[in-house]
Formats: structure tokens, C-alpha cells, sequence
């Protein structure tokens, strides 16, 4: 169909468009007139990423600007999800157009996921892959005579802006394409990013300064910025500018040293002139050298771009031996520093300055260590680059410490856990203000969208991110039938209150009560049912209860039982095997954890998920060093307390569950919000899940809950007429229009129904 948004007309490649859909894009088209950020929470299921992609495309093509798009999402599956939605959306233009649009749309991941190359593609560490194909790419293997990559090596040969033919692909389709053409994926995109119309890649590429310095770096200002699926992208931000050391990494680090040594030895006996020409270069200033802008480096700067000094380096460290030796004795300090049995907190200002009443390093010499380890590193022409890896985080260490002062705080744990005895110290070096990391990008651009399906309460974004909004939008789901059901159960059919609290959450008469929830559960719900806890141990210590208790036993009467590992691998086989049980008749239930890799990128559609239960309140664990130095940050900088930063957080993730049991409108499921606190707590949910619990659904026993699910399934068991689904047509739009501004519209037309 096709409708005009003021002067814009916007092909929509659906017959229909929900009322929620044809707001959203009116703010989102709105934010991209006015400029700035904005914030605009869309219910899950209900087309977010089509309406995101069919508005601003229309933007971008219709107005001279042709402003490029840059769409960042989470995950790799929900990239190609979005490459395939602006696949068909760009059929779609072309067929009710007459002609094909000059387009193109490119999706970039890791190189793991798109490697070709069969002596690196099949390393399951993904870091290994990229250190193996830096090394085979970076134009030091040619001059050394070490191994190429064909893939890589034959687009020298090739126009980067000819390197894939206009079109969108998904990533399926990427591969498919460089296979046939004998070219590298990775790099195809990452070179044709200028020629591209719209890039969708991770949050990442944007935020982290170390791969944003390669990647993003050449993007206009006028570029549109979408943040998909944005409501942890204040965690985002501060991983992105945090490390962490341990034993295990300085020792791999000063083994590496010593390599780095012996290969300076070795350049010094057979070509000195190769350091001395290096040393000239870096009393001239390393940033003005500009030698491999082009190349895949060894490693990026991981500080802001602002932040980066432009004058010559350090003389304590030009020659290669004197930075060999200088980080020697820093790995050596930070190695008896690791030698306590106490926690240490402290700031940055305060690790300086002992480090240099111990050892007489300067900050200055830290703050070069990146640029001049990459500088060596290219100048002794080192191909294997894996051995020094480690090298590369004391540097990235060395550098973000001897930049930042405020905002961030060092750690350091000598026990991996309250309950080990057994030291393994680890340092952590911790960024407290997520607003660091996404200044660049909201003073850069003219126009950035902050949206989500779960990112209430909306005022808490730009308190922590210090930032102002154009806009704050929540929107409500338009639903012919009722097709989800929440309901907080507060107590079990005993009466005993039900809860997750610290204080009663191993108390058996709980243990048993959310047993009982899950055994009912279990007997009424078709197909798939997703259980999520607050954390792995509270899911570890419950189920061993449950299965003392026989609990698990008479749930395994009805459904498959499957857990989320913090594996991997063994949680994608838990996954399929969950899948293949709901399919085929015999259903399951799958245990997992908010914020575990489930619930952040999973979807449970239709028969994968008819029933989703939250086992308590999600709250971080308020014993974390790194969360409490959070809270007082934000507590002194952003006025922001801990309880409502705690509650806040708790909730997007307790939402985040919740959305993932309903992937569109002909999909149904039942809520289970299974702690007594949810009861106070509703109010910051989302709009749309919030609306639409009742008042009598709020403080329900088990058996009060399963009556009320059985009722739901029960209608949501007689068919429904396609016809009934609510939508507005695009004469319905003109009404709708001419109300909201009691002025006539433009004109539109129907330009055709699927």
C-alpha cells in the first residue's frame, strides 16, 4: 500500500497497517525533520522493523540528501532478520514502482560468521579468527612471504565500488555471492560501506571506539542512526570502554613481551635502518604517519576519538627496546599488585600515582601504548599475531587508564567468588558512565532513533546517557481479540506468599509453591513453555530442589526438560532440541536466565512458546563491586538512586522475558509474572503489557492463575476470521489523518493489496 506522511509517500509492502505503525512512523519521520534523538518504545510483534525501514527508506530516497541509513541491532540473527524484512521491502518498491532503484543494503558481522577461508573459518574462537586473519590480510604476509588469503587478495583486483552489484543481501545471500566471485564477505562489506544506501550491523560498530575507528569512521553527519532493540544500550556503552586482566592473561602477556624482544633483536642484527626510520617517524608524530589508514591494524585506539593526543610520541619510548622494557615492568607491577588476599577499589588518579611512586612510569608513555605497540608490531612485520594478543589488552589496559579519570574505577577481586577459597585474582578496570560512550555519536550525527519493545520507564535513558530528546513515545498494541494474557501470581494455593527474595527464596514451602506453578503450568500449556530465573545459581539451587522434591519428575510427565548453559554450543543444541519436542507433539520447557543469551535474542513464536513464566523479580545482584560503584555514580552525577535504578533495571529484563513469548498478532500466549513485588511494579512495565493487565489479575494464587489461563485457551482455541485482525487500510489513514489536523490531507492512492 501506499500513504504520504505530510509530503513523504511511503510504500508499505503489507495490504494493511496497524494504527500503532502509521503513529510510530509519523515520530519517527518527525525526529528525522526536526533532528536530534528521540525514544520511541513499540510493542513487540507489531512491525517495528518493517515501519522503521519502509519510513526512512522513503525519507532517504525521496529527499535530495539520500541521507545513508545506519541500523544497528544485537544480534547476528536479528541483523539478517532486518536484512531480510528491507529485502522485501525493496521487491516490493520495485514492483509497484515499474523500475529497480539504484540500492544498496549490506549487513556486516564478525568475520567468524563470514569467513570463507577453510584454514581459518572453523576456529571456534573468535578471536583466534580475527588474528588469524589479520595476520593473512594485512599486507605484512605478502612482504614476508607468509600465507594469503586468496579471498582477500583478490579484490585488489576489483573497483570497491564494483565488489558486489547493487541489491540487499542477507547474509546467506553475501556469502553465496563472494563464494562464486572468489571474494572475501567480510571485507566486501567493510570496503563498500561509503557505496551503501543502508548498513545494518552491530551496536558495537558504532559505540566501541577500538572497531568504530575502523569501521565507522568515514560516516557523514547526516546519517540517520536507528538503535534497534536499544534497551541495554547503556550496558553497551560501558563494555565497550571496560577490560578486564587476570593471572592467566599477564603471564600469556609476558611471554609475548619476550617474543616482541627477540624479533627486536633479531630486525636490529639484520636491518637497523628499518627501526631507525620508525624512530623517525614517531618523534614526527604517529597520527600525522597516516601508513595504514587503510590497513586492517593490529589493533585500534580504544579511547574516543576526542580523546586521542595528536602530538609526537613519548622519547621514553620511541626506541623498540625501551617500549619492550617499558612494558615489562608494567606487566611486573600489575602482576604483584594481583599478589593481595583483600579487595581494592580504586580510580584511576590513585592507580597513577602508585604505579609511579613504585615504578617511575609516567602517564604519558601509558597513554601511547596502543598506537606504539601497533606501530612495532607493524614495523618487525610480525605475521603471527595470535601470541600477541595478550600484548595487545595490557596496551588497551595501559591506554583507556592513563586517558579516563572520571567515570571509571579499577577492581581488583582475589577470589572469583564469595565462596572460593582458592585465589584468581582479576583486575577490573570499569567504565560507570555509559554517557562517554554514546557522546560521540549523538554530537556527530543529525539524526538518531532510540527504540525497543521493552524500554520503559523512558525518562531513565536520557538521565543516564546525558542526553536530550525531541521526542519520548510509548505506544499501546491495537488487537482485535485478546491474544496475551498477563498475570501476576503473588502466592501459591496454600497462601504463602511467593518471592525471589534473598531472605525466603530457599525457604522449602516457595521452593514448592513455584514447583506446583510449574507442574500446572506444565499440565495445561500446548506445545512450548519458557521458565526464565533472576540467575544461574538461583536457577541451579532451585531445580536441585525441585528435583529432591520430585517436582521435576512429575513435570517430565508432561514436557521435555531442557536448560540454558553458559555454553554456547550446548545451549543452541538445548535450543533445537526444544524446538524439535514442541513440533512434534511432545512439547518441553525450557529453563533459562534473564540476561542470558536467550532472552536477549531468542524468539518463541506461535507453538515455541505458549506460556512464558518469570520465577522472581530479575534484580542484579546488589553484592557486585562493579554495580555498587554504578549505583554511587549515578547516585553523584545523574541524581539517579539506587533502589530506582535497581527496580528500573530489573524490569526492562523481566520485560524483555516476557516479549519474547509474542512475535506477532496472530500469535498468542500467556505472562506469568510469579513474584508477589511484581504486584507494586507494574506500573513500569511496558505501556503495552501494563494495559493490558486487569485488576483482578494482579494478585492471583496458582489456582486462581491456571483458571484464568485455562478460560484464555480456551477462546484463543475457536478460529478467528483474518478479517476480524485490526488494521487500517490506506483510506483509513486519510480519515485518521484529516482528524488528528482537521485539515484535508494529501492526496493518496491505493497502489495495490497483497
Amino acid at each position: 500500500m501506499k500513504f504520504y506522511i505530510d509530503d513523504l509517500p511511503v510504500l508499505f509492502p503489507y495490504p494493511k497497517i496497524y494504527p500503532e505503525q502509521y503513529e510510530y512512523m509519523c515520530d519517527v519521520k518527525r525526529t528525522l525533520d526536526i533532528g536530534g534523538a528521540s525514544i520511541l518504545e513499540m510493542p513487540s510483534g507489531t512491525g517495528k522493523t518493517v515501519s522503521l525501514l519502509s519510513v526512512t527508506i522513503a525519507y532517504q530516497l525521496h529527499y535530495p540528501s539520500r541521507r545513508k541509513i545506519v541500523y544497528c541491532s544485537r544480534t547476528m540473527s536479528e541483523i539478517d532478520k532486518a536484512l531480510a524484512e528491507l529485502k522485501n521491502l525493496m521487491d516490493y518498491r520495485a514492483k509497484e514502482l515499474g523500475y529497480v532503484e539504484e540500492f544498496r543494503g549490506l549487513g556486516l558481522t564478525s568475520r567468524k560468521n563470514l569467513c570463507l577461508n577453510e584454514a581459518v573459518r572453523y576456529q571456534r574462537n573468535g578471536t583466534l579468527v580475527d588474528e588469524m586473519c589479520r595476520s593473512m590480510t594485512n599486507g605484512i604476509a605478502a612482504s614476508t612471504g607468509g600465507t594469503l588469503c586468496d579471498f582477500h587478495e583478490s579484490m585488489n583486483e576489483i573497483e570497491p565500488h564494483n565488489y558486489i552489484p547493487p541489491g540487499v543481501y542477507t547474509f546467506e545471500d553475501l556469502i553465496a555471492y563472494c563464494e562464486k566471485a572468489g571474494t572475501c564477505p567480510y571485507f566486501t562489506v567493510r570496503r563498500m560501506i561509503p557505496y551503501c544506501n543502508i548498513v545494518i550491523y552491530s551496536f558495537h560498530y558504532l559505540l566501541d571506539p577500538k572497531i568504530a575507528a575502523r569501521v565507522s569512521r568515514d560516516l557523514p553527519k547526516e546519517s540517520i542512526i536507528i538503535f534497534d532493540e536499544a534497551h541495554n544500550i547503556d550496558n553497551v556503552c560501558i563494555e565497550s570502554l571496560s577490560i578486564d586482566l587476570t593471572e592467566d592473561s599477564l603471564r600469556k602477556a609476558a611471554k609475548g613481551i619476550n617474543s616482541l624482544g627477540d624479533a627486536v633483536d633479531r630486525v636490529k642484527q639484520v636491518d637497523q635502518e628499518k627501526l631507525k626510520s620508525e624512530y623517525e617517524k614517531l618523534v614526527e608524530g604517529l597520527r600525522d604517519a597516516q601508513e595504514s589508514r587503510d590497513q586492517d591494524l593490529f589493533m585500534s585506539n580504544p579511547v574516543l576519538p576526542e580523546d586521542l593526543a595528536a602530538d609526537a610520541v613519548p622519547g621514553s619510548i620511541r626506541k623498540a627496546e625501551h617500549f619492550v622494557a617499558f612494558l615489562r615492568r608494567f606487566v611486573e607491577y600489575l602482576k604483584a599488585r594481583m599478589k593481595v588476599l583483600h579487595v581494592i577499589s580504586e580510580t584511576p588518579i590513585s592507580f597513577l600515582k602508585h604505579l609511579k611512586d613504585v615504578t617511575f612510569i609516567d602517564k604519558k608513555p601509558l597513554r601511547y601504548s596502543t598506537e606504539r605497540l601497533n606501530s612495532l608490531v607493524r614495523t618487525l612485520e610480525l605475521t603471527d599475531l595470535q601470541e600477541f594478543s595478550a600484548v595487545k589488552e595490557i596496551a588497551i589496559f595501559a591506554t583507556l587508564v592513563s586517558t579516563y579519570e572520571q567515570g571509571f574505577m579499577l577492581i581488583l577481586e582475589p577470589f572469583e567468588t564469595e565462596q572460593a577459597t582458592v585465589p584468581n585474582p582479576i583486575l577490573r578496570f570499569t567504565c560507570l558512565d555509559a554517557s562517554i560512550a554514546i557522546k560521540p555519536v549523538i554530537e556527530r550525527f543529525d539524526s538518531i532513533i532510540i527504540t525497543s519493545g521493552t524500554i520503559s520507564p523512558l525518562d531513565m535513558y536520557p538521565r543516564m546517557l546525558n542526553f536530550s530528546t525531541v521526542m519520548q513515545q510509548s505506544y499501546t498494541m491495537s488487537l482485535s481479540q485478546r491474544s496475551f494474557l498477563p498475570l501476576v501470581v503473588t502466592k501459591g494455593s496454600d497462601q504463602v506468599a511467593i518471592s525471589s527474595r534473598f531472605e525466603i527464596r530457599n525457604d522449602p514451602s516457595v521452593v514448592r509453591n513455584y514447583g506446583n506453578l510449574l507442574i500446572e503450568f506444565s499440565k495445561i500449556s500446548p506445545d512450548g513453555l519458557v521458565v526464565f530465573f533472576p540467575s544461574y545459581l538461583y536457577m541451579e539451587s532451585i531445580i536441585s530442589m525441585w528435583q529432591s522434591m520430585g517436582i521435576l519428575d512429575e513435570v517430565w510427565k508432561y514436557k521435555l526438560i531442557l536448560v540454558e548453559t553458559p555454553d554456547a554450543q550446548e545451549t543452541s543444541l538445548a535450543l533445537e532440541t526444544y524446538r524439535t519436542a514442541c513440533s512434534n507433539g511432545r512439547g518441553a520447557v525450557m529453563f533459562c536466565v534473564a540476561r542470558g543469551k536467550v532472552s536477549e535474542g531468542i524468539d518463541f513464536d506461535h507453538q515455541y512458546g505458549r506460556t512464558v513464566l518469570m520465577i522472581g523479580v530479575p534484580f542484579q545482584y546488589t553484592e557486585s563491586r562493579i554495580l555498587k560503584a554504578r549505583l554511587e555514580f549515578l547516585r553523584n552525577n545523574y541524581n539517579i538512586r539506587e533502589n530506582d535504578f535497581l527496580s528500573f533495571d530489573a524490569m526492562r529484563h523481566a520485560a524483555q522475558c516476557l516479549g519474547r513469548v509474542l512475535r506477532g498478532k496472530d500469535d498468542y500466549g500467556i505472562m506469568v509474572l510469579a513474584d508477589r513485588r511484581f504486584a507494586k511494579k507494574r506500573n513500569q512495565l511496558p505501556k503495552w503489557i501494563n494495559q493490558a493487565i486487569l485488576d483482578a489479575d494482579v494478585n492471583l494464587s496458582t489456582d486462581m492463575a491456571i483458571a484464568a489461563a485455562k478460560k484464555f485457551l480456551r477462546g484463543m482455541a475457536q478460529p478467528v476470521n483474518p478479517e476480524d485482525q485490526k488494521g487500517i487500510s490506506v483510506w483509513e489513514i486519510e480519515d485518521l489523518e484529516q482528524h488528528q489536523s482537521n485539515t484535508v490531507p494529501a492526496p493518496m492512492e491505493e497502489v495495490s493489496t497483497k
